[in-house]
């Protein structure tokens, strides 16, 4: 079983080595939320290039320290650009992060990430229950980018994803998992409003891949970036908010406050946020 800290210490330790290595991450995303995917990555402390071309794409990967694949929205041009930049951050070794957007709502983004799982490597794999179900080749309901229904084995199927893909996996949902191919995490942060606001899962996607690219261990990585995501949110609606709009713009300063400082005060054992089960 592998044991990854999940102390405010150690939590404050990957934010600070964030901010200290002020990591290139490259973003492949869709159009509706890249705004906000830019900003939360730069608030984190990590410096954001949205660079999708077919040839800008791979080339910028060069210099990058980890790379999103978000499938949120396909066209040919698109599709091509994810798929050679993806190519090419493997060559160079860099963590390649993959947000399977849509995935089980049409052929077309099934074919793409279907293409994507088969040539190329990822640090680490996020979606929401209903995608991480459909990787699995399992029922999923998903309309259009939304999972509905319910997925009581979600556990056991990210980690079965986790263990074919050979990557760490998190699937969003009420509560997070976090799973890799021997052990599973569970992680009780976040608040209700998340759920409201257009962009929240592709900001985890992004999040993920910022603490890939600065932290060298995917399993950490990606747990700290969930947890501190669910931290996030719930810090944003402790402030006043009118509604969705309001929050959002109170979710973005929250994670540009969220300092390794603050981490280390936060009141509670962090430890009962995450639950490890075998």
């Amino acid at each position: 079983m592998t044991d990854v800290a999940v102390s405010v210490d150690a939590l404050s330790e990957s934010l600070s080595t964030l901010r200290e290595t002020q990591p290139l991450i490259q973003h492949l995303t869709n159009r509706v939320t890249i705004n906000d995917v830019a900003n939360s990555t730069l608030h984190w402390g990590a410096l954001p290039v949205m660079a999708d071309g077919p040839n800008d794409g791979p080339e910028m990967a060069q210099g990058a320290n980890a790379v999103l694949l978000n499938t949120g929205q396909v066209n040919d041009s698109l599709s091509e650009a994810i798929y050679e930049t993806g190519l090419a951050a493997n060559e160079r070794g860099i963590p390649v992060v993959l947000d399977p957007v849509g995935m089980g709502s049409t052929p077309t983004r099934n074919e793409l990430v279907e293409r994507l799982l088969a040539d190329i490597d990822f640090a680490a794999i996020k979606g929401n229950y209903g995608e991480i179900t459909a990787l699995a080749g399992a029922e999923a309901e998903v309309r259009g980018v939304e999972s509905v229904g319910e997925y009581e084995e979600i556990e056991d199927t990210a980690q079965a994803v986790a263990e074919s893909a050979d990557t760490v996996v998190v699937a969003s949902g009420e509560t997070d998992i976090v799973a890799s191919a021997d052990a599973v995490y569970r992680v009780d942060s976040g608040h209700e409003m998340m759920g409201q606001v257009v962009g929240t899962g592709c900001m985890l996607g992004g999040t993920v891949a910022t603490f890939c690219g600065a932290i060298d261990e995917p399993l950490p990585a990606a747990l700290h970036a969930t947890l501190a995501f669910g931290l996030v949110g719930e810090r944003a609606a402790d402030i006043d908010y009118n509604g969705p709009a309001s929050y959002r713009t109170n979710f973005l300063d929250s994670v540009w406050n969220l300092t390794p400082d603050e981490a280390a005060e936060i009141d509670g054992a962090l430890a009962d946020r995450i639950e490890q089960n075998t």
